[in-house]
């Protein structure tokens, strides 16, 4: 899930999902590396990226359905 599109196009409740999914993910990674140093420590670093598009378009919907709730 690199690319902007592809989060894009999955449905909120998808983005929910795939956010604690990512966030579960990301702890193991974290506490596996504290104990051992992995092959990759740089997955840590995309798992965070992962999580912060997840957050952004997330957060971006929830203010698009507060202005149209205005109108």
């Amino acid at each position: 899930m690199k690319q902007k599109s592809v989060v894009k196009e999955l449905s909120t409740s998808e983005i929910k999902e795939r956010l604690e999914e990512e966030k579960k993910q990301l702890t193991k990674l974290k506490f596996n590396h504290a104990v051992s140093p992995l092959e990759n420590p740089m997955k840590i670093n995309a798992y965070k990226k992962n999580v912060a598009r997840l957050e952004t378009e997330l957060r971006t919907r929830i203010i698009k359905e507060k202005a149209e709730l205005k109108k």
